[in-house]
């Protein structure tokens, strides 16, 4: 399907529909470490914050866990933002849009 050059790539990027709009996700470091395989950039199929973490979930089973608490909201020690805007497991994802997992940086 792809040239040798093409599949050199889906290691550092990988695409991935779910439904919805297509978006690209970019993971920490921090996570990748957690699961191996996992891309730093994926494109994926969403229509809000919370389609977007299942669908990684669905990938990578336990990814969700990490971005989220139980109550279900992002964990305190990460950070969502949706095109350099912070965002909440509601917000709305249009095509196109750049969705960012960090984690927090905290210091004293």
């Amino acid at each position: 399907m792809g040239s040798a050059a093409g599949s050199a790539g889906t290691a550092h990027r990988d695409r991935w529909d779910a439904g919805g709009s297509a978006v690209e996700v970019t993971l920490p470091t921090a996570l990748l470490a957690l699961f191996p395989g996992a891309a730093r950039r994926v494109d994926i199929a969403a229509s809000t914050v919370a389609e977007a973490v299942d669908a990684l979930d669905s990938r990578w089973p336990g990814m969700r866990d990490r971005i989220c608490d139980s109550t279900p909201a992002i964990r305190r020690h990460i950070n969502v933002f949706v095109d350099g805007e912070r965002a909440t497991l509601g917000t709305r994802l249009s095509s196109g849009a750049e969705v960012i997992v960090m984690t927090a940086i905290s210091g004293g």
